[in-house]
């Protein structure tokens, strides 16, 4: 990915607030790390949003009308994104997917104002295996939208993402790799 002054300023901000080095962790897909990307850490610090938001917006593809993902870790970023759209020409909205589905108000797993014929980008905060950005998608293929691309501030799964990601035709774009945070692989 060539280095964009959004996403150098970003990877700065998570360096700085984000990288535990503290481990062992235990990652949502099972496996245990030395290291570990704290990243709400940035998505949820005033100047860190700021810097996500601009990053996402560098590289989003110009036809997308909405971004968001499985909350919480694509809450913040998706609504970053937003807000820095507005400054723009292309307003973006953004979205969030429930973890479990409701019963009651509008119920299902989808917030926001997403519609039929939206062209979307999926976001994620850290990934190691795709498991988040997949359900996502999951969860966005029965809804006629079109999914164009999935974002990941930090993708740490040494390429496997990319590979599932393109084997369902949705390009990917990782903003910063564990050594580009001092940290890996």
């Amino acid at each position: 990915m060539p280095a964009t002054r959004s996403r150098t300023r970003l990877i700065g901000h998570l360096r700085r607030h984000a990288v535990r080095t503290d481990g062992p962790f235990t990652l949502r897909s099972g496996e245990v790390s030395d290291w570990y990307i704290d990243a709400r850490q940035t998505t949820f610090d005033g100047v860190g949003a700021r810097l996500v938001g601009e990053a996402v917006l560098a590289v989003l593809d110009s036809s997308i009308d909405a971004v968001g993902g499985l909350t919480m870790g694509a809450d913040p970023i998706a609504i970053a994104t937003a807000i820095a759209s507005g400054t723009d020409d292309r307003p973006l909205r953004a979205f969030s997917i429930r973890k479990d589905a409701k019963d009651h108000g509008t119920g299902g797993r989808l917030v926001g104002p997403l519609r039929a014929g939206d062209h979307v980008a999926v976001v994620e905060d850290t990934t190691t295996t795709g498991s988040a950005i997949l359900e996502a998608v999951g969860v966005l293929e029965g809804l006629g939208v079109d999914l164009v691309q999935a974002i990941s501030l930090v993708d740490r799964s040494n390429g496997v993402v990319a590979d599932r990601l393109t084997e369902r035709g949705i390009a990917y774009t990782a903003l910063a790799i564990p050594s580009d945070l001092g940290v890996g692989p």
